[in-house]
């Protein structure tokens, strides 16, 4: 259900934005809104209590965004926070800082190798998604999995290519196995 709400309100936020040629301008907007609530956790928990009232909640998205944030961004958190929902502020900021994402074909891609991966290495792997993809930037993450043997997995979105020797070696295992099985049986 939650992620239900968090596309809901994350499309309609984007659709708006997208009408009114404000993509960039409440992109960062919403930036400033996600910063600060990691800089400052109590404001989320406060928004969130069950036994603080309604108006209360407003008055402080009200007080603490008004100055820092456009009326349109300012409306929409209000928006929310009537609807109950400000518990999913951050997930449906999340959708649609990704919904701006996928709009301007920036994608998201995680590289896990073995080895720590050399600069010119870590181009020729963006390079490479860029020619087989229709984005036109890649944000980039790239983490070390020692397990991994050799090779790397690389992770978009729900994709995943996995051309590390572990994986190999637990695929030719497996394969062997099933051979083992098959003439034991004879």
């Amino acid at each position: 259900m939650a992620r239900l709400v968090d596309k809901a309100y994350g499309q309609a936020l984007f659709d708006l934005s997208l009408e009114e040629n404000k993509i960039e301008e409440n992109a960062e907007y919403i930036n400033v809104v996600k910063a600060a609530f990691m800089l400052n956790p109590e404001i989320l928990t406060l928004l969130t209590h069950p036994r603080i009232p309604k108006e209360e909640k407003l008055d402080v998205v009200i007080n603490s965004f008004s100055n820092f944030v456009s009326d349109d961004i300012l409306g929409f958190m209000v928006t929310v926070v009537k609807a109950g929902r400000q518990g999913q502020l951050m997930s449906i900021f999340d959708y649609f800082i990704d919904a701006v994402k996928a709009y301007k074909r920036i994608g998201r891609a995680y590289v896990t190798s073995a080895i720590e991966l050399t600069k010119a290495q870590k181009e020729a792997v963006k390079k490479r998604l860029l020619e087989i993809t229709d984005n036109i930037e890649y944000e980039m993450n790239y983490s070390v999995n020692k397990s991994l043997i050799g090779g790397m997995v690389i992770r978009i979105g729900d994709k995943v290519v996995d051309s590390s020797i572990k994986t190999k070696l637990e695929t030719i295992s497996r394969d062997l196995m099933k051979i083992q099985v098959k003439e034991g049986r004879c």
